[in-house]
């Protein structure tokens, strides 16, 4: 739960797909393994920190989707409104901006892509993030960023305050 006046984004890129199907759309690629643990793995750590989201904003692509259901199944104990995006895939910074500023929940989460998740995520703190993977924003990779506005509509980059970022061991 967000403090009154806060706005909470949990912003995860998906957790590692399998490219056992060459000839399979992109948009259709399921987990492979090594992502569903990942993604598990980002609920338990999500669950430890009592950090659920309210609203998911999630890009329609399987991979997003099945990352959202290893993290809900691990997680969420309340059901949030979920609402699977299609601007959200393959998204550049600008639209995520805009599809986050559609949110109506203080605490919200938001499933996407590289690149843009990536370079969304580096506009967003007021503050550099020192970590070696915050950069590349590995599959599975999970900014934790307040905002002290009421509003998302009012959120900019540059406003928000990290409060962790996570990468999972597995390396989904």
């Amino acid at each position: 739960m967000t403090p009154l006046g806060h706005r909470r984004l949990i912003l995860t890129r998906h957790a590692k797909s399998s490219w056992e199907d060459p000839a399979m759309e992109d948009r259709d690629r399921p987990l492979n393994t090594r992502g569903r643990l990942a993604a598990t793995e980002l609920g338990d750590f999500l669950a430890s920190r009592g950090l659920e989201p309210e609203e998911v904003l999630c890009s329609s692509a399987r991979r997003t989707r099945e990352t959202w259901e290893r993290i809900e199944g691990a997680v969420i104990e309340t059901r949030p409104e979920i609402r699977f995006v299609d601007r959200l895939y393959h998204a550049s910074p600008d639209v995520m901006l805009d599809v986050l500023r559609s949110a109506t929940a203080p605490t919200v989460m938001m499933l996407g892509h590289n690149p843009g998740i990536s370079e969304f995520a580096r506009m967003l703190p007021a503050r550099t993030i020192h970590d070696p993977d915050f950069r590349r924003f590995p599959t599975c990779a999970t900014l934790i960023v307040d905002f002290q506005t009421e509003d998302w509509t009012e959120v900019e980059p540059g406003q928000g305050s990290t409060l962790d970022f996570f990468t999972p061991t597995r390396r989904g």
